[in-house]
């Protein structure tokens, strides 16, 4: 008899090729799935919420997998731990969820961060490939309105990636706002472009993060992005944002899909 695990996973993209296993570049998936069966004996097929691109960060990921050996929480969690040592990687929590739970399936929503420095001509050295640093003073309210018509139920393919495997470009974001993050210590002001949707296309979020930077600097009007996403072509956004300023926050699940009948011990 198998249990199901449940992992929530921050990792430093910066490191690695992305999540997804590759032949020849280090991956996430691959590090996590090696630790495992360094720690059990047993190979897994990890199933991940949202493979994320080379450089994507992550504070929140998730990802589950079948383990025969018996095990509690703690020791599943420090044990992948032990053995991903040092590797960027960090399994925050080890949960045990029914076998019906998917972490990409079940997910109600997925919640990203694209975190930009606005007003800083010289590089960001403490945040360096952790930031997109735009080199402008950004109006965040110019690109909130912009944001705005990207909100709802609409085809997105001005923002979808060449290869992105998506059966249709039709996606429903939820929020997408801009606020800044005044806790931040240096010079510059970070900008975070807040996304939620139940998934999103790939590059979906990086392709908005270019077009809305094209905004804020004034180059673009608000209202020029709606001819943008009206004209379903990724030739009419704007370039796309760099990866070190995208993070993988959160994925939330109906709470029928986690119950399991054990306390998972932290």
């Amino acid at each position: 008899m198998t249990q199901r695990w449940k992992i929530t996973i921050e990792y430093d993209g910066g490191d690695f090729a992305g999540w997804q296993r590759q032949d020849n570049a280090p991956t996430v998936q691959q590090a996590i799935e090696d630790a495992i069966f360094s720690f059990c004996g047993e190979s897994v097929n990890m199933h991940v919420a949202g493979r994320t691109d080379a450089g994507v960060h992550a504070v929140g990921q998730v990802a589950h997998f079948d383990l025969a050996r018996q095990s509690d929480a703690k020791t599943v969690r420090d044990a992948i731990n032990f053995h991903l040592r040092p590797a960027t990687i960090c399994i925050v929590r080890a949960e045990p969820v029914a076998e019906s739970f998917h972490a990409r399936m079940s997910a109600l929503r997925r919640i990203y961060c694209y975190k930009m420095i606005s007003g800083r001509r010289a590089d960001s050295i403490i945040d360096r490939n952790r930031v997109w640093n735009t080199g402008w003073d950004l109006d965040i309210d110019a690109m909130n309105k912009a944001a705005r018509h990207l909100i709802g139920t609409h085809d997105f393919s001005s923002f979808r990636a060449a290869e992105c495997q998506a059966k249709s470009p039709v996606k429903s974001i939820d929020r997408l706002e801009c606020i800044e993050n005044k806790t931040t210590i240096g010079f510059g002001r970070q900008i975070e472009l807040w996304a939620e949707a139940r998934s999103f296309l790939h590059h979906q979020i990086r392709n908005i993060a270019g077009t809305l930077e094209l905004v804020g600097k004034g180059k673009w009007s608000p209202d020029h992005v709606k001819t943008v996403l009206e004209a379903k072509s990724r030739a009419a956004a704007g370039p796309m944002a760099p990866a070190c300023g995208l993070y993988f926050v959160r994925v939330d699940y109906p709470d029928s899909a986690l119950l399991q009948g054990v306390d998972s011990l932290l």
